[in-house]
């Protein structure tokens, strides 16, 4: 071998390993670098957005609905303790929209109500009997005929009047001597409302008259019958009414939140089904001072002019009461989609970054709901961002990374407290309750019990199973023992139709909404007789505003702990306690 085949060996020996020192390092950090690279994906957690308690190392479909995992984003070193963020994925597989505090200023211009056209009281007049009577001939036989001023309406037979007209025929023939005698005959026929045609007849002919044509002194129409014919009539009692229908009534139900909003002498546009294109333009003219328990309503009264007669007792209208804030600063209005409702706690989702989906829980506190829109009082700001739709998966996010939600309170504030309004009812107020009585009540609320315990399940085939028990266990209450108390009597005849009537609706029901629709009525039947007659036990009365379609919904409980009859386990502790009574 000579000595350039020698150098050249030795050069491809060094050149190889001076290759491996500077270059076989860098392969060995590529491959490791590789390798973390694959950890760090795989250990990406995924979750379902309407489940986040589905939590997964890998993208998949949720085990539950079965939409499509998303990404849940870790990183959120750059956010204040209370932010979180969805990926952006995640924002749009859950269709988040927002929108911006302020803009929308056209939410509280208006509200909206329900009524009915009812007959002006004002304008309705009584056709009594002004003397004691029978009825041979009634000539107003039907609700809605039209009667006029001066219309023979009845002939009636009284043998006081007969009596009566000797006494007046005497008198006629005094009528030069006696003259004052003869007035204060008269004028008793008068205050009888005796036409004077039929007094000129008796006085001439000195014939008594058999029976007595009585006229209408007032015009309308017909809206209540007293009497019949054949009847006997005292005198002032009733024949029938009459109403004015060119003017009626429009009465309105407004809610209590709805009530600070309205004034006496506030506009209002009416329009009826019937009559879709036509308003009629008018003014509050009354608001019931009182409240209705049953309904939580209040009634607001317009007077419509109605010479046309469009508009009918008993028909169904809207009201709209326009620029509620006229001479006012507008309050900052929210939708009602963008709010939800933990028991007195009302909160949104604000979106902290206009760029990316970061976003925070906000307590607010809200005053009148119009339409669909709240007023709100404290909390937002004019130009907050606020998500609008898609609230439910931004808290399920916000729960999953340990932020204040709807359902964590205590990351908002350490100072809530869920008090309960006991309903003060005396040992004495039972004490006329017979013992074996109560118990059976005990018996249907245990078996009440049951039947919500089925809800809280979302089971809606083992929930009429037990709605049949349920009506079982009050067919089976036997009110003998109270039958001496009429009163009692009469309350617990009430409530326990009223209560079978609901829960017997319950067998014919096919969606687990309805169901819960009813059970809410049920609710309240039970409440009011446990109220009434006790059952010598705590019971809990819970309340969920978000229930029936945010129109609230009332459960019992046998304990304070919220479970939810009205959302199960996809709200389980929304609500709060009402009240307990002893």
């Amino acid at each position: 071998m000579n000595k350039n085949t020698i150098y050249i060996v030795l050069a491809l020996i060094l050149g190889l390993g001076l290759g491996f020192v500077f270059f076989g390092n860098s392969e060995a950090e590529v491959a490791l670098e590789s390798h973390d690279h694959v950890v760090t994906e795989t250990s990406e957690k995924w979750t379902c957005s309407m489940h986040p308690q589905i939590v997964r190392n890998e993208p998949g479909a949720c085990p539950i609905c079965g939409m499509s995992l998303v990404p849940i984003n870790g990183d959120d070193n750059a956010f204040t303790e209370q932010q979180f963020q969805l990926t952006k994925t995640a924002a749009a597989l859950a269709n988040v929209e927002t929108s911006v505090v302020g803009e929308s200023s056209g939410y509280n211009k208006s509200l909206v109500l329900s009524g009915s056209i009812q007959v002006n009281a004002d304008k309705t007049a009584v056709q009594p009997a002004h003397f004691n009577g029978r009825i041979d001939k009634l000539y107003v036989t039907s609700v809605g005929q039209k009667v006029s001023k001066g219309q023979l309406v009845a002939v009636v037979y009284s043998p006081a009047l007969i009596s009566a007209q000797q006494e007046l025929i005497t008198a006629y023939k005094m009528k030069a001597t006696q003259p004052e005698l003869y007035r204060a005959v008269r004028n008793k026929f008068k205050n009888w409302m005796i036409h004077d045609g039929q007094l000129h007849t008796i006085e001439t002919t000195g014939n008594v008259i058999n029976q007595f044509k009585i006229y209408a002194h007032v015009s309308g129409t017909v809206s209540e019958i007293s009497a019949k014919e054949g009847d006997h009539v005292m005198d002032g009692k009733s024949i029938f009414k009459v109403s004015n229908l060119s003017t009626v009534w429009a009465e309105f139900d407004a809610y209590e939140n709805q009530i600070a909003t309205l004034k006496v002498g506030q506009s209002i546009a009416v329009s009826a089904k019937a009559y879709p294109n036509t308003i009629i333009k008018s003014k509050i003219t009354f608001i019931d001072p009182i409240l209705n328990a049953s309904t939580r309503t209040v009634t607001v009264r317009a007077v419509l002019q109605n010479k046309e007669d469009i508009f009918k007792p008993g028909m169904f209208i809207e009201g709209t009461i326009l620029n509620l804030n006229d001479g006012e600063k507008a309050p900052l209005t929210i939708p009602a989609s963008a709010v939800m409702w933990t028991g007195k706690r009302s909160v949104v989702y604000l979106k902290v970054d206009p760029e990316q989906p970061v976003f925070e829980m906000r307590e607010v506190t809200l005053g009148t709901k119009l339409g669909d829109a709240y007023n709100v009082l404290d909390g937002l700001y004019e130009g907050n961002i606020i998500v609008t739709n898609g609230t439910f998966t931004v808290d399920a996010a916000a729960q999953l990374q340990g932020k204040a939600s709807m359902m964590n309170q205590s990351q908002v504030s350490n100072d809530v407290v869920n008090t309960i309004v006991s309903k003060q009812i005396s040992n004495e107020e039972f004490k006329a309750v017979p013992e074996v009585f109560q118990k059976q009540i005990k018996t249907v609320f245990y078996s009440y019990i049951l039947l919500k315990n089925t809800l809280i399940a979302s089971d809606l085939e083992s929930a009429k199973i037990q709605s049949n028990l349920l009506l079982k266990s009050l067919k089976a209450v036997d009110s003998k023992s109270i039958s001496t108390d009429t009163k009692m009597m009469t309350d617990w005849t009430v409530i326990s139709n009223k209560m079978k009537s609901d829960v017997a609706q319950m067998q014919h029901i096919n969606t687990i909404e309805s169901f819960r629709s009813v059970f809410s009525k049920v609710s309240l039947d039970l409440k009011q007789g446990i109220e009434k007659y006790g059952i010598n036990e705590n019971v809990y009365v819970q309340f969920c505003p978000m229930a029936n379609q945010n129109k609230g919904g009332y459960w019992l409980s046998l304990n304070e702990i919220i479970e939810n009859p009205y959302f199960g386990n996809v709200m389980l502790s929304c609500g709060e306690n009402d009240k307990l009574l002893h």
